[in-house]
């Protein structure tokens, strides 16, 4: 079963519980019409393919040179995606230029998507030279940009070359973001419609999603101020002082302050321990915030308590190990990680597991 498929079997789910009742389908409705579930459609071009599609495009433009694009397809070096690049750099050596200042490292953040390929005219050339741009500032961290590059890509994502490594680096922009639903619908898209991608991209992605499944509502709550502390100082590594990174840091000093604030309350209910708040011990110890005692003997992590959620942190730790350890202990853990996991998310798991197996010589 596919996320898209999950996802909207949760919506059906929630708009008859909402009425009460089934739809009427001879009845008109005013309720959105559920998208089409068209998914497994898209994968990498072969060189062959994208070699005449360049060659068309080249032709259209006058700016053939049969010799330099024979030279750049027999690098069997370069990827798909970089052969593309360099092949409609014959005729866009502005963008080619781009693309290069975006991957180097000493090169100062861009700031803006430059025209030369924002405002391409031709759909095959701005998908790919888009999404070579946002990979690059991706790779960069630079991903305020990496996301509006790539939604100029992802208008024609039939035209990718490479479409897992693009909607891949899409998702890490978004998730860094904390751009929820976005980097939810690009995890989807490349977990459902991309056939070819990658194991490693396929357990990365799925350690995202379920992250992002525990992502906290509370803005207050400290791991979604220390999301905004990270990106505070990514911006400033970025040289990026200015006035967004200056609202995000008065951002991160008010919600610390509510959360002080909060605690203080609590403890003024006689919430604390010891009479001392908030160093003495507040409710917050409680629940792991600041524990007073050394952790146990380490062992394989518990994954899938009772709430049904996955930690992300927990299956990395599994991604990790799993190359190490023996067959019954990976049946155990397989058995973990599906405990009190709702039957939606089974799935997910399942295919994580044939991707770990996969990227350690195991045979299912």
């Amino acid at each position: 079963m596919s996320l898209r498929k999950w996802i909207a079997g949760i919506a059906a789910a929630t708009a008859l519980t909402a009425t009460g009742t089934a739809a009427d389908p001879a009845k008109p409705t005013d309720a959105p019409k559920a998208a089409a579930l068209t998914f497994g459609s898209l994968r990498t071009m072969s060189p062959e393919a994208v070699k005449g599609k360049v060659e068309g495009f080249l032709k259209a433009e006058g700016k053939l040179d049969q010799a330099k694009l024979d030279a750049i397809w027999k690098d069997a070096d370069l990827t798909v995606l970089d052969r593309t690049v360099q092949s409609i750099g014959l005729a866009r050596p502005d963008a080619m230029k781009a693309i290069a200042d975006a991957r180097a490292v000493t090169a100062p953040a861009f700031t803006t998507i430059p025209a030369a390929i924002a405002d391409e005219k031709s759909e095959f050339a701005k998908a790919n030279l888009a999404a070579a741009f946002a990979k690059a500032l991706a790779g960069k961290r630079v991903y305020e940009e990496a996301v509006l590059a790539a939604k100029k890509a992802d208008v024609k994502a039939e035209e990718i070359v490479e479409p897992a490594s693009f909607y891949f680096f899409k998702a890490v922009a978004e998730f860094s973001l904390t751009k929820k639903d976005d980097a939810t619908a690009t995890i989807v898209k490349l977990l459902d419609d991309v056939t070819d991608a990658p194991d490693r991209y396929r357990v990365v992605a799925t350690q995202m999603f379920f992250d992002i499944q525990n992502w906290a509502k509370d803005p207050k709550d400290l791991t979604n101020i220390a999301k905004l502390m990270d990106n505070s100082g990514r911006r400033l590594d970025l040289d990026r002082a200015g006035k967004d990174t200056q609202e995000i840091q008065k951002k991160i000093l008010f919600r610390l302050d509510e959360k002080i604030k909060e605690l203080e309350n609590k403890c003024k209910g006689g919430n604390c321990n010891g009479g001392n708040c908030p160093g003495g011990g507040c409710e917050g110890e409680a629940k792991g915030l600041n524990p007073s005692s050394p952790a146990g003997k380490s062992s394989l992590p518990n994954v899938g308590p009772s709430a049904g959620n996955v930690d992300p942190a927990k299956l990395k730790v599994y991604a990790a190990n799993w190359g190490k350890l023996p067959a019954a202990e990976r049946a155990k853990a397989v058995q973990e990680m599906k405990k009190d996991l709702p039957a939606k998310y089974q799935p997910m798991i399942e295919e994580y597991i044939k991707s770990l197996n996969r990227m350690n010589g195991f045979d299912r």
